[in-house]
């Protein structure tokens, strides 16, 4: 059995363009689907926006998201963690090259630095309010 959590995004409007920069810097699979597509939604207010989203980047990493209908409320998104686990030094290359991409109009919140605990950290908020905390676990012996 494979049990996943994956992380559900909610946009006033810009649920395309956040989707389409994670996908930049992410990879993986993009997929979206306008409320007119989704639902035939013909309200101009409504259908360009996105209905549904999804992200997948590789096996535990799937990011979902969605625009809010202007009726609805937007809440905050939380945060998003992404850690290597100490086993493969290698496994920190791809965070590294994340790390910097989501750099892009972001806010650093924690330069990503050598924390207390010995592991890499730093935290940043993207240009759509996003936050993401970043781990890079020293390797173990």
């Amino acid at each position: 059995m494979s049990i996943g959590l994956t992380p559900y995004l909610r946009f006033a409007g810009d649920a395309k363009e956040a989707m389409e920069f994670y996908h930049s810097v992410l990879g993986g699979d993009l997929s979206m689907m306008t409320f007119k597509e989704g639902m035939n939604d013909d309200n101009p207010a409504t259908t360009d926006l996105i209905m549904h989203s999804s992200l997948f980047v590789e096996r535990g990493i799937h990011i979902m998201a969605s625009d809010t209908p202007p009726e609805m409320n937007v809440t905050g998104n939380g945060t998003i963690a992404l850690s290597s686990d100490g086993t493969d030094e290698s496994d920190d290359a791809p965070l590294r090259a994340w790390w910097d991409g989501l750099q892009e109009g972001a806010r650093i919140d924690m330069p990503l630095a050598t924390a207390p605990w010995g592991d890499s950290f730093g935290q940043l908020t993207d240009k759509f309010g996003v936050t993401w905390m970043f781990n890079l676990s020293a390797v173990r012996g």
